[in-house]
């Protein structure tokens, strides 16, 4: 064999085993939108488009609110079928009596975009604008807040309601680093490994400050045993057996084993009575899967982690959002009926 051909195939057998470690790698990072998100406390995200299939996609679009109509008809977005990808942040407020409440969000959001109707909608909403690294951030008053947004890619919108723009900047400057697998913020580099691999939606962190109220953890309306600022590890992910069904999963890191233990026994504790109260609840789509779940719940103690697992039809969260779009035009239809 000449040397020049020799050469040639090592370069190539080079390229070509760069090329499936980058591939390799890329399949065990984050998605690109978690990994533009800022520093935070929780990080939350939703692949749609798989969650579409998997809960029927000729499922019909909820009631909306008349300036939300107005969004989609101005801009040409429909989040119901255009928005692919949530990547949410969660931000602690030190006030949790200010405008932001307990918790500021940072969101990073993927779809199809129509970037000169958006662009014409938030210059027309927006109290100012600022250009930040050959971007244009629009400052829209909100509530008592300033809501930020930017379109950072033909397909990809940053939104940010925290008291500075420090958390959007930090989005605009990661995005320039998006290529590389491994980028992003401190709590994705800690925790995202724990994800399970064909997770639909996931979270990290401190992702119980959404449901949090005077320290604890509320969820369906029962008090978790359980501070807000724990961290957990929660997944949604589709059973291998094509049984229709969506594995629920929610790790908690404890302090202690100690810990671990009391929290869960609490919890099943807590499990007996959730079932307890609603065994008499009618037959509805809602009380159908809340009744799977605990049905299927157990409660696991491994060392300083407390593992909580559930089963539920994916049938039945189709069910829950018809059931809410019927009852939403219902609704609708009588409040038009009494003007």
């Amino acid at each position: 064999m000449h040397r020049r051909t020799r050469r040639t195939l090592l370069v190539v057998a080079a390229v070509l085993v760069f090329l499936a470690v980058a591939v390799f790698l890329r399949s065990k990072a984050p998605p690109e939108a978690a990994r533009l998100l800022p520093e935070s406390d929780g990080i939350l995200y939703i692949n749609f488009r798989p969650v579409r299939a998997f809960l029927h996609k000729d499922m019909k679009p909820p009631e909306r609110v008349p300036d939300y109509q107005q969004f989609v008809n101005a801009t040409g977005i429909d989040p119901e079928h255009d928005l692919d990808q949530a990547a949410i942040a969660l931000h602690r407020m030190a006030n949790p009596n200010g405008p932001n409440g307990p918790v500021a969000y940072s969101l990073v959001l993927v779809g199809k975009v129509d970037g000169n109707r958006l662009k014409t909608w938030l210059a027309a909403h927006a109290a100012s604008e600022e250009r930040y690294a050959g971007r244009t951030i629009y400052s829209i008053p909100s509530d008592g807040r300033t809501v930020r947004v930017a379109q950072i890619g033909y397909d990809m919108v940053a939104v940010s309601n925290t008291p500075t723009p420090e958390q959007i900047h930090s989005i605009i400057d990661r995005r320039r680093t998006a290529a590389l697998p491994f980028a992003g913020s401190t709590l994705l580099a800690h925790h995202f490994h724990e994800v399970p691999l064909l997770a639909l939606a996931w979270g990290v962190g401190q992702i119980g400050l959404p449901f949090s109220e005077s320290g604890a953890i509320e969820v369906f309306g029962f008090r978790l045993p359980l501070e807000d600022g724990t961290t957990l590890i929660a997944s949604v992910t589709p059973m291998l057996r094509l049984t229709g069904e969506l594995r629920l999963r929610v790790e908690e890191i404890a302090p202690s084993e100690q810990t671990a233990q009391s929290q869960a026994a609490a919890l099943n504790v807590l499990l007996n009575m959730a079932r307890g109260f609603t065994a008499p609840l009618g037959a509805n789509p809602a009380n159908d899967a809340l009744k799977q779940v605990l049905a299927t719940t157990e409660v696991d103690q491994r060392k300083e982690r407390v593992v909580v697992t559930a089963r539920l039809q994916s049938e039945k969260v189709a069910q829950i959002a018809e059931d809410e779009n019927a009852q939403g035009q219902v609704t609708s239809g009588n409040q038009d009926a009494s003007k």
